[in-house]
């Protein structure tokens, strides 16, 4: 009679991503946002793994995790091999008789400066699908479903990069708001709008300019940019405006830019692009 004992298991693939992330980033929670699960869940899946191996790959410390000498040995191969994956997962999807374009984007771009522009984008791809996902933070291009990325951040000079737009920062209102500010001191006596992800923009902009703007001033902080511009067209208060995402809204003259003093931001409206994307996505999007 023929024997069939069990085969030895390996660790599994759930937990070899989530040692890998961690091991990458240097920060389980890093790898939890990445991977779309919780700390907690990373860190069970390394103590599975180490428990496999019979070895420490993290030492833990109250201010953060580090690699073991076998954590780092085992880092290499296994991100060659995830990176792999990414790659034929890529090409897998452009086998597909209906391709799809992923665009990752934050909220804001989505609604301000994409939304315009996804007709002629649409028309010109002709049968690829295209679908946007709005995400606060950029995707690892190499390791998310994403064919592109487009992001107000700083170059980081790549070669898979493409700054669209150069960002700058000048305060934008309604023009009846516009009416009543003769000098830039007059935004004193205003509402200043600003999105929290950018909470220094206004003292950046005004130490810039050598002014300076009371303690007690009135401010509305937005977790959606496209809110705090709603609310600038509407007459609320004054918003500090990124210019790529409120150049519509001066061109139409909804809003106005009460003084002429912008100020050149260290971001910029930035493609990256992924593996099987048309090279001419860049000029879609600016055409």
């Amino acid at each position: 009679m023929a024997l069939a004992p069990p085969r030895p298991k390996g660790p599994p693939l759930n937990a070899l991503r989530a040692f890998e992330a961690a091991a990458r980033l240097g920060s389980f929670a890093a790898a939890a946002e990445e991977l779309s699960v919780t700390a907690g869940a990373i860190s069970q899946h390394i103590k599975q793994i180490e428990g496999w191996a019979g070895t420490t790959l993290f030492v833990r410390r109250a201010q953060g995790v580090a690699l073991t000498s076998a954590g780092r040995t085992l880092l290499a191969p296994l991100t060659l091999a995830f990176d792999n994956i990414s790659d034929a997962t890529s090409l897998l999807r452009t086998l597909s008789p209906k391709p799809t374009l992923n665009i990752a984007t934050l909220p804001s771009i989505a609604q301000l400066w994409l939304q315009p522009r996804l007709a002629q984008v649409r028309a010109a791809l002709g049968a690829t699908s295209l679908s946007v996902y709005a995400l606060e933070t950029p995707p690892d291009m190499r390791r998310a479903p994403f064919d592109c990325s487009l992001f107000l951040q700083k170059p980081t000079g790549s070669t898979q990069e493409t700054v669209l737009v150069q960002d700058s920062l000048l305060p934008v209102c309604a023009p009846s708001v516009a009416a009543r500010l003769k000098t830039p001191q007059d935004l004193a006596n205003e509402t200043l709008l600003y999105d929290e992800s950018w909470h220094d923009d206004w003292p950046i902009w005004t130490k810039a300019h050598g002014l300076s703007l009371p303690p007690s001033q009135d401010l509305a902080r937005y977790s959606l940019y496209a809110l705090a511009v709603a609310d600038a067209r509407a007459g609320f208060g004054v918003l500090m405006g990124h210019m790529p995402l409120v150049q519509n809204a001066l061109d139409t003259g909804e809003l106005v830019a009460p003084f002429n003093m912008p100020l050149t931001s260290d971001k910029a409206l930035v493609l990256q692009l992924g593996q099987n994307v048309p090279q001419d996505l860049a000029s879609l999007l600016t055409a």
